[in-house]
């Protein structure tokens, strides 16, 4: 059986001590993707942002706050790795500057210069050695299927899951799984337990037995 690397949940990025930026993502599919490959027998190994879920107790779960600590724990187990799944939501941005004190009101508008995190998915597809593989997760509110393809060729992915905003925060999801080709393998509906079993029921296909 192999040994996978999950990332799950979101990501922050402090603007000073008490605020930052984050989006909505529970790591509800990160749970599920878990369960899905705990009981093919795998051994998973999940880097978390902050989350209200729990994740299966077979699991080892790192936790992480911001985008670079995810990227920097995800290079670290990645290397005792056979392949990662890049559930998470990192922040694509951070502030420019942080600051060290709280943002006081002033009554006037507050601008905040914002500049890109790094890629975890891309740098994971970047540094996997032969044998290893990496599955991405793209979430777009237009030309969905389009995207989630330039996302899969520029990150150097093997398969890339496309998804819509309604996944997050989500009991349910509806998924498109796409191979290097482009080709849409499956299309899968349904709780994202269900979603998640279809996801590892190909990656284990496509991927683990290659290897």
């Amino acid at each position: 059986m192999a040994r996978i690397l999950i990332t799950s949940g979101p990501t922050r990025q402090y603007l000073d001590p008490v605020r930052y930026i984050t989006n909505a993502s529970s790591g509800r599919m990160g749970v599920a993707l878990t369960q899905a490959a705990l009981d093919l027998g795998h051994e998973v190994v999940v880097i978390s942002g902050p989350v209200s879920v729990t994740y299966p107790a077979g699991a080892k779960v790192v936790p992480v706050i911001t985008t670079d600590e995810m990227l920097s724990a995800a290079m670290e187990h990645f290397e005792s790795c056979d392949g990662a799944i890049g559930a998470a939501a990192p922040c694509d941005y951070m502030p420019r500057k942080i600051h060290t004190q709280k943002i006081s009101k002033t009554g006037q508008p507050l601008t905040i210069e914002l500049v890109e995190t790094a890629d975890v998915v891309a740098t994971l597809g970047q540094n996997k050695k032969e044998g290893q593989w990496v599955v991405g997760f793209a979430l777009e509110t237009e030309d969905q299927r389009f995207r989630a393809i330039v996302k899969l060729e520029k990150k150097l992915c093997d398969l890339m899951v496309s998804n819509g905003p309604t996944a997050i925060d989500s009991d349910d999801n509806e998924v498109e799984l796409l191979d290097p080709s482009g080709h849409v393998i499956e299309a899968i509906s349904g709780s994202k337990s269900h979603v998640a079993k279809r996801i590892l029921a190909q990656l284990q296909q496509r991927l683990v037995k290659r290897n």
